[in-house]
């Protein structure tokens, strides 16, 4: 008997199992219909959101190519400029060995000419300083290869002079912190 008792149940349990699959598959079957809803609008969505990015990234990629350019005019203009400045500042000695030049022309002393060359010269120089020129001071200090290039090495001519400067072939510049012409000096050994 009880096996006849277990029977019922398992039947009740069968069909119990038989209609929750029966309502599984119905949600399955509304759930692939929404789907099938879902995808015919998906497509169209899926464009406008491709067009949407793409017309974004148009005007990104035109914008950034705008600011390019225009930096790349604004550094243009910035080094126009300042050179603009310099030639500012150098022109009214181009102007003195204009008329200097001229003067001399006539002139049969050789003192006016020498101190008409003076004047330009410290003119020049106060100009170039006033920009930020700094020359660079060699003679007598220890030969430093960050501002100074050696042209040849000869004997000392006293023992505290090995490893300094003696003379100075070409004088060093530098504007600011930054070395725009190496000294070439004699270095004594």
């Amino acid at each position: 008997m009880e096996h006849n008792e277990k029977e019922p149940i398992d039947q009740t349990e069968t069909n119990t199992k038989t209609n929750q699959d029966e309502t599984t598959e119905q949600s399955a079957e509304e759930s692939a219909l929404e789907n099938a809803t879902e995808n015919t609008e998906q497509p169209v969505n899926h464009e406008a959101k491709i067009a949407e990015l793409n017309d974004k990234y148009l005007r990104l990629y035109s914008e950034f190519d705008n600011y390019r350019k225009r930096t790349i005019k604004e550094k243009s203009d910035i080094i126009r400029a300042a050179g603009e400045d310099v030639f500012k500042a150098i022109i009214p000695s181009i102007d003195d060995f204009e008329r200097a030049m001229k003067a001399n022309e006539n002139v049969g002393e050789v003192e006016p000419i020498k101190e008409g060359i003076s004047l330009i010269y410290h003119k020049l120089k106060l100009a170039c300083t006033q920009k930020g020129l700094e020359p660079i001071e060699s003679i007598g200090k220890p030969f430093n290869v960050d501002y100074m290039e050696s042209i040849t090495n000869i004997p000392a001519p006293t023992d505290d002079m090995k490893g300094k400067v003696i003379d100075e072939v070409e004088k060093g510049y530098k504007l600011g912190d930054k070395v725009i012409r190496f000294a070439k000096v004699v270095v004594g050994s």
